[in-house]
């Protein structure tokens, strides 16, 4: 598993489990579903910084 497949890998699980190609309509509903999970992540990692 490569770098990049690893980072587009939460993207990739949703769009199999949901039966969507996850390089169809070039890639945008699993970039969608990434910067979600990356967002969340983020926030709470800053969250528990500043706290």
């Amino acid at each position: 598993m490569t770098l990049s497949e690893a980072i587009l890998w939460p993207g990739t699980k949703v769009c199999r489990l949901l039966g969507v190609d996850p390089t169809a309509d070039a890639g945008l509903i699993r970039w969608m579903i990434n910067t979600l999970v990356y967002l969340v992540i983020g926030l709470i990692v800053v969250w528990i910084v500043v706290v």
